[in-house]
């Protein structure tokens, strides 16, 4: 049986206080333990009611220089940094309270995060982690800005950037992200740029009020005299430096050569969380920012929600093991040949199961039912769907006794379209509410092909056997 990845949360409730990049205003962020499924929250304790705000694209009404959530007249910006540091440190579940409109810049990278929600430590959590598989090639592109972000099928989560920038000093730089990088060391302390010449057509649209020298990579491709690179420094109430000879200002070091493409991986990373779910997947993406990277993260999303859709048949590909062979299924179910109905199980979650049975020419139903026209009889689609709903529940309970599942009743049977030789029955089959005293209540659809074949809803009591 495959080994699954459980949800997490942090150990101890941290805090970390400093000035937001666009609005300049001190906040402070506390980040608190969370129940599983909670995901990801913000809290603004600063207004009445405390009002909370999902962390999700649907909620982000701003992407200019950072990604903005907004529910009714709560705002909360700039948390893109704060996200990927959630990822990048395998939380889950986690409530962010903020004093304040903006999550703090700290040094303009999410290095500060990734240290203070280390030092919190990781809560294995009971529930499964639920990721968004990427089944099919997923494209955006804005021709406008020589956008291109692309999704491919993966086992893994991996990210490959690419920026250009029409610049001397920054032009084309390539990053990459996958399993195997170390997230806190080779991603998380990239800092956000920002290119001189930008400096004062920012601040003139009321952003980049608490930017400074410290919390950005300031680069110059362009000539300017001092006096004018000291008339922008004082704009921003910062005091007069000088450029050194790779058009980067003289206060900082760069981390790395490609600084900036991982700050872009990072901002990624963190648009991504949005969509609410863990990804496996490749992702390609040149020349990203906010705008794309989470106008990429809701049609995402939307992919994700018509996957688990009821009606929408899952995707089953025959060449991948399946998560329960027939033998795997044989040691939880006591059906034996010839009814046993259920061949394997290609996926389990936290409330749902997958299962697969092939209808060949020689069941042996067929000898009667009916042999000039042969169709699989509806009692026994019902029976091979309340199969995989067993296998659900049984390989749920505790590995120390065998336990069998037994019908209480079945309602709301509907059959659309017979079975013949030859399909392929695909079952999902979803909890209705939790496990509760033994009795498990679940949805089912059988499908073949995109087709719904039949439907019901059954209650089933888990037993051990004696």
């Amino acid at each position: 049986m495959m080994s699954s990845i459980k949800q997490n949360t942090i150990g101890k409730e941290v805090t970390i206080s400093g000035k937001g990049l666009h609005t300049g205003v001190d906040v402070t962020l506390t980040f608190k333990p969370a129940p599983e499924n909670f995901g990801y929250k913000f809290k603004r304790i600063d207004l009445e009611g405390a009002p909370v705000i999902e962390a999700n694209v649907s909620k982000v009404r701003g992407t200019s220089r950072g990604t903005v959530l907004k529910d009714g007249d709560v705002v909360i910006s700039t948390i893109e940094h704060v996200m990927a540091a959630l990822i990048g440190t395998g939380i889950d579940n986690v409530l962010i309270e903020m004093n304040g409109p903006e999550a703090p810049i700290l040094d303009g990278s999410a290095g500060p995060y990734v240290k203070i929600l280390s030092e919190a430590g990781l809560v294995a959590q009971n529930a499964d982690v639920e990721y968004f598989e990427i089944k099919r090639k997923i494209v955006y592109r804005n021709a406008e800005t020589g956008t291109e972000i692309i999704a491919y099928p993966d086992d893994d989560f991996s990210i490959d950037v690419m920026i250009s920038y029409n610049s001397s000093v920054l032009d084309n730089q390539y990053a990459t992200y996958s399993s195997q990088t170390k997230f806190a060391d080779e991603i998380a302390p990239c800092r956000t740029f920002v290119f001189v010449r930008e400096l004062e057509m920012l601040l003139k649209n009321n952003l980049v009020k608490g930017g400074d020298v410290d919390n950005a990579i300031v680069i110059m491709d362009q000539p300017m005299t001092i006096e004018e690179l000291n008339r922008i420094a004082d704009l921003f109430n910062q005091k007069h430096i000088e450029v050194n000879k790779i058009g980067i200002l003289n206060n900082i070091t760069l981390r790395f050569d490609n600084e900036c493409a991982r700050h872009k991986l990072l901002d990624v990373i963190g648009d991504l969380a949005l969509i609410g779910k863990r990804i496996k997947g490749r992702i390609v993406a040149k020349r990203p920012g906010h705008g794309s990277n989470t106008e990429f993260a809701k049609m995402l999303q939307k992919e994700y929600l018509k996957c688990i859709s009821e009606n929408t048949a899952p995707e089953y590909d025959p060449n991948k093991a399946p998560l329960y062979d027939v033998n795997q299924i044989k040691k939880m179910l006591p059906h034996r040949n010839p009814f046993l109905l259920l061949d394997k199980v290609i996926e389990k979650g936290a409330d749902y199961i997958i299962g697969v049975k092939n209808v060949t020419a020689n069941e042996p139903f067929f000898v009667g039912h009916f042999p000039a026209e042969p169709i699989m009889p509806g009692v026994l689609i019902i029976e091979a769907m309340a199969q995989c709903g067993g296998v659900f529940v049984i390989s749920s309970q505790p590995s120390d006794g065998d336990y069998s599942t037994y019908f209480m009743t079945m309602d709301s049977i509907k059959f659309r379209k017979k079975v013949v030789p030859g399909d392929t029955l695909v079952f999902r089959l979803k909890l209705l509410g939790p496990i509760r005293r033994g009795i498990a209540n679940m949805r089912a659809i059988a499908f073949v092909g995109d087709t719904v074949v039949c439907e019901g809803e059954f209650m089933a009591v888990i037993a051990k056997n004696k």
